[in-house]
């Protein structure tokens, strides 16, 4: 069984030294992905790997389901942080989870996560994968943006407002929350459409069915996109352009997240939760 460990900033090394311990005792092989590894070096170590453990907060669980999802590695988010609203343990609990990992006492749920295209003139710019949202917004300019949306090929209207949201279910209850969208079940596959302050007030969120490609051309810009809260490679993508939207698949089936840790002994496998592309409950 192989490992691989990633880290948030407030991390202390003699934190991730427990862990390569507690791992050599369990004769598991341990690695540790630094976040702004190069892709060639994050394919290399992910290779035949079983686990993405990750010590952070949620951005360093988000970043974990990233690489994780396109090779359908389970994940496991220990909180260091301050919320931990998707870890799965806190980190004075971490040698019982990992245990409970180990002995088998735990399930995998899927969660659905964004493939995010950008286009511009029919030329692709940007591919990203995430969990939680993709956001178009106006990045700082005094005018709002004028947005088309299209929903599986069929125009839906144009809507002038400061940006959008396109949330998965595990990302309904993050920022398309803040911004006025409804709550959908963890392990729905649709995807949700919030507007941010919207001129009109008749525009109001919409719950798409899964397997439909959304895609948000900007009309009036410029606009930036984010995926996940980053910007990407090459920082803001600010320009007028088309942004494709579809729910990411592997082999026909949800990325899978890793399950949740079952809370104690005498509960039953199955129970629990699990994450985006994989998490461990």
């Amino acid at each position: 069984m192989k490992v691989c460990l990633i880290r948030g900033s407030g991390v202390e090394q003699h934190e991730v030294d427990s862990v390569f311990r507690a791992m050599r005792a369990r004769q598991v092989d341990a690695v540790e992905l630094k976040r702004d590894a190069k892709a060639e070096m994050v394919a290399e170590l992910l290779k035949e790997t079983d686990l993405i453990l990750t010590l952070g907060g949620d951005g360093t669980f988000l970043a974990g389901a990233r690489v994780a999802a396109p090779r359908d590695i389970a994940v496991l988010g220990v909180n260091h942080g301050h919320l931990g609203f998707l870890t799965e343990i806190e980190a004075d609990e971490m040698d019982v989870g990992l245990g409970r990992f180990f002995d088998g006492s735990y399930r995998i749920e899927e969660r659905t996560m964004l493939e995010v295209t950008l286009s511009r003139k029919g030329r692709t710019l940007i591919q990203e994968i995430g969990l939680n949202e993709a956001v178009v917004d106006h990045s700082g300019e005094t005018n709002i943006l004028r947005l088309e949306i299209d929903v599986g090929g069929q125009r839906v209207g144009v809507i002038d407002a400061d940006g959008a949201i396109v949330a998965t279910a595990s990302g309904s209850t993050a920022y398309a929350l803040a911004s006025g969208g409804p709550i959908l079940e963890p392990t729905l596959e649709d995807l949700v459409l919030v507007p941010m302050s919207p001129f009109a007030l008749t525009v109001r969120p919409i719950v798409f069915a899964p397997g439909q490609e959304i895609s948000l051309t900007v009309v009036r810009g410029p606009g930036e996109m984010r995926v996940d809260g980053q910007a990407g490679a090459g920082g803001g993508h600010r320009r007028r352009g088309q942004l494709q939207i579809t729910r990411q698949a592997s082999e026909g089936d949800p990325v899978q997240p890793a399950g949740e840790l079952l809370p104690e002994a005498g509960r039953q496998a199955g129970m629990g939760q699990a994450l985006g592309s994989q998490k461990v409950t």
